[in-house]
């Protein structure tokens, strides 16, 4: 059996082996210091980041601020030294809340007719723009399917559509025979937009297929990351210097009417789509736009903190192990209580990075891995991946030297650790260290129970692929020690109560031992990726590193 280290150091004839998933093994000292990790001090982590006293550790309050101060603590503790703005551990990340003002307009023309209001939050909503604050259109409106161009998979709904200036409405969702990472991917709003923004668009509009789909919650407004000059530099619902001053949400009802007035209509349109078919085409109809938008501007923090590599050439490369420490803070009440603790939504993600850091730590000179690892604890993420978007386009290290990311949002360690889905691995070589530390720790690796859930592009590691970084996120399977294999059916359950709730607290369902597992299944793929000769690569012909990752490999 290959040695840990030897098969490292035979990576390229490792690497393509199926086999080699079960040739890992872990030299004894980095043995001894993943048997240290223990269920009680994942549970400490979790039990001072869900308290109470933390107010949910919403960006900008002294609860979020208790957090960072907590996580910098502990980083100090375990040895790892600052890699944050000027010396310190925390880099800033400046959020713009912006919410669209009383009354905004969005009434269609039909047929050179008297304008039609439509009803704001019952027929459509406004995503504020966060550096216009008053936005006026008059445009032609156009069809443009699933707004979706994917020459990789013979796909574009925008072939033959002229969107130039034009108002673009488009049905989230992707063709049936679209991969599950990439038809997430292809649905993700900033990626609609880039889209659209690639055709001239002058804004979007995002209808759901499902009738009964609610239009999207902005009452607490839409946030961006600004930088150091005001401007937008990250947001899930804007795209700066892309000329889309309207972007927006409408239903299903409202894109029916316009495709009546094309002489079209839904019942032809979306099983087209849904088979693969572009269904694209120009609408009858000019939209009046007009709104405002207000901003209240303050400080978050990301905190980052590095372990340097073994190796003098290697140590200037980074391996990063992430994750986001905001959550929700005090909302609305349920059953009484109206904190949003977020004990599994991350404090069980962030103490998984706490204790990896642990692990690295324990380890002796020789021991060490040859590049360097960053512990990235990030703000806004339930503010859409924001502290994660400024951090992968503007790291603390140079871009181009991270080489990977491991995730850890939420790992959901209600019920033994028995199985796990690596999102994200199959795009690039990370699949293989991921296989061969599940074999060690006697976890099977599945294919995604849940797709339809599109986690992939849900959790921070995106933002990283979004840069060209390859990156993963290791989330829960479905295996049962009763082989009925059905653990998606507890976590549904768990999700429908727990999910987003102020019940996600520490009196709640957990399994510590399950969290041991994580942790040293994560440190595993992040320790063989930090002494791997190469670093990881994008899979030839990939559709992220195709998109992504050419300016990196």
């Amino acid at each position: 059996m290959l040695t840990f280290r030897s098969c490292l150091a035979l990576a390229s004839l490792c690497l393509p082996l199926a086999a080699a998933a079960q040739s890992l093994s872990v030299d004894k000292p980095v043995a001894a210091a993943l048997k240290k990790v223990k269920p009680t001090d994942i549970k400490a982590h979790i039990e001072y980041l869900a308290d109470d006293k933390l107010q949910g550790r919403q960006p900008g309050t002294p609860g979020y601020q208790m957090a960072v101060a907590y996580v910098t603590q502990q980083l100090k503790k375990f040895g790892v030294q600052p890699a944050g703005d000027k010396g310190s551990y925390v880099q800033t990340v400046r959020l713009r809340r912006a919410t669209v003002q009383p009354e905004p307009l969005l009434a269609l023309i039909e047929d050179k007719k008297v304008p039609t209001p439509l009803r704001a939050g019952e027929d459509y909503v406004y995503y504020p723009n966060p550096e216009q604050p008053r936005v006026f259109q008059e445009t032609p409106v156009v069809f443009a399917g699933y707004g979706i161009t994917a020459p990789e998979l013979k796909y574009d709904d925008y072939q033959g559509l002229d969107a130039n200036g034009k108002l673009v409405v488009v049905v989230r969702g992707a063709p049936k025979g679209f991969p599950s990472t990439v038809a997430a991917a292809s649905q993700d709003l900033l990626m609609i937009m880039q889209n659209a923004a690639r055709h001239q668009a002058a804004g979007v509009l995002v209808v759901s297929p499902n009738p009964k789909a609610p239009l999207p919650n902005l009452k607490r407004g839409a946030y961006s990351v600004l930088n150091p000059k005001g401007k937008v530099a990250a947001s899930r619902s804007y795209l700066p210097g892309a000329g889309l001053g309207v972007v927006g949400a409408a239903t299903a009802a409202t894109l029916q009417r316009l495709l009546l007035a094309a002489q079209s209509d839904t019942a032809r349109v979306l099983p087209a789509l849904r088979s693969g078919k572009p269904a694209s085409l120009p609408l009858r109809t000019v939209a009046k736009v007009d709104f405002g938008s207000t901003y209240k501007d303050f400080d978050s923090y990301n905190v980052v903190g590095k372990l340097p590599g073994a190796d003098a050439q290697l140590r200037q490369e980074y391996v990063v192990h992430s994750a986001h420490l905001d959550h929700l803070g005090v909302a609305a009440a349920v059953k009484g209580d109206s904190i949003y603790n977020g004990a599994h939504d991350n404090a069980s993600g962030v103490a998984s990075v706490l204790e990896i850091a642990r692990l690295y730590s324990q380890l002796k000179d020789k021991e060490r891995p040859k590049r360097s690892i960053l512990f990235v604890l990030q703000t806004g993420e339930e503010l859409g991946l924001l502290g994660s978007a400024y951090f992968a386009a503007n790291p603390t290290v140079p871009k181009s030297k991270i080489v990977a990311d491991v995730n850890t949002d939420m790992p959901t360690i209600i019920a033994p650790l028995l199985s796990v889905v690596a999102l994200g691995a199959q795009h690039s070589t990370l699949e293989q260290p991921v296989k061969r530390a599940a074999a060690y720790l006697d976890i099977a690796v599945e294919n995604d129970p849940e797709p339809e859930q599109n986690r992939f592009i849900r959790s921070d590691q995106y933002s990283f692929v979004m840069q060209g970084i390859p990156a993963l996120h290791i989330k829960y399977g479905n295996k049962t020690a009763d082989g009925k294999n059905n653990l998606s059916e507890l976590v549904q359950k768990w999700r429908a109560d727990t999910y987003h709730k102020p019940q996600d607290d520490i009196n709640g369902l957990f399994d510590f031992d399950a969290g041991v597992k994580y942790v040293q299944l994560n440190f595993l793929i992040g320790y063989q990726v930090a002494n791997a000769a190469q670093r990881p690569l994008w899979n030839k012909g990939d559709f992220f590193g195709g998109r992504f990752g050419s300016g990196l490999r």
